[in-house]
């Protein structure tokens, strides 16, 4: 039998292109500054695909390495485009996070104060270290039944993310104060003494280069109370919420303190993905 020629050797491959026709909201439309995809319930519809995917690629199947790596296409097409691409995903271990996270170089861990989230951790563990040696054992399937194929698509040989985790932020629960001190909930604190632990025994393995554990906390995020809704009702970040928009009274201190403490976090999490900001903030 002769060699299969292109253009059906293509669909032979799986025909797993990314659209270029889709175009981003532009900053400059924007109050957010930065260039949007918004997500939709729509993009649910392809789970069942990207699973189907996923079982093609653990035979070794061309068609379904390149559709399991639609993210890392995406990424290597706007490269030249953004110094930095951040994904927004919801608390899921389905196909879809697990195809973004192919594609990705990092990944960071948002904490609420629950055992809900100690659970999701070590959850994140065990299912990271399970498809990444799946779907290596899979690339190494597909190069002995087709030598040299793989070069000829943007494929990830071994996922980056890996070795790629930066940290953890903790949502902060409300508390009651007396006479302006604040008072310590101890159910709480207690599972807040617990996330040190379960991080660096779940995904210590999976730090990024520089980061260890004392350096995995990227800080804590306050309860926002009305500025959530009131940001989305808007469609602006907190920090950009004005009169304007509805902002009144306590809501001002609110917005001023959560931009001192976003800073904080962004600076911690440039470090810990390796750019460098002089010791200000971002």
């Amino acid at each position: 039998m002769g060699e299969t020629p292109l253009p059906l050797r293509r669909r032979q491959d799986g025909d797993s292109s990314i659209s270029n026709s889709v175009t981003p909201i532009l900053s400059s439309t924007n109050r957010f500054g930065v260039d949007l995809l918004p997500g939709h319930p729509g993009f649910s519809i392809i789970e069942d695909r990207l699973g189907a995917a996923w079982h093609d690629l653990l035979g070794g199947d061309i068609g379904g390495i390149r559709k399991s790596n639609w993210n890392t296409a995406l990424c290597a097409q706007i490269s030249n485009q953004y110094d930095l691409v951040f994904y927004d995903l919801g608390p899921s271990l389905g196909s879809i996070n697990r195809c973004v996270l192919i594609g990705c170089d990092h990944f960071l861990t948002p904490m609420g104060t629950d055992i809900f989230s100690i659970l999701g951790i070590k959850n994140i563990a065990s299912w990271i270290d399970h498809w990444v040696g799946l779907y290596d054992k899979s690339i190494d399937l597909c190069e002995q039944r087709n030598p040299g194929r793989l070069k000829e698509y943007n494929i990830a040989q071994s996922p980056r993310v890996i070795d790629g985790y930066v940290g953890y932020t903790m949502q902060q629960y409300i508390t009651k104060s007396k006479e302006g001190v604040r008072r310590a909930t101890t159910a709480y604190e207690n599972i807040i003494r617990m996330v040190p632990e379960v991080i660096d025994d779940s995904l210590g393995g999976h730090f990024s280069s520089g980061v260890d554990i004392s350096r995995a906390k990227l800080g804590d995020v306050p309860h926002l109370y009305s500025l959530i809704p009131l940001a989305q009702s808007v469609s602006a970040p907190i920090l950009e919420l004005r009169s304007s928009d509805g902002l009144v009274g306590s809501q001002y201190k609110q917005r001023d303190d959560y931009e001192r403490i976003i800073k904080g976090i962004c600076t911690r999490l440039a470090e810990n993905v390796g750019i460098q900001t002089s010791g200000r903030a971002l």
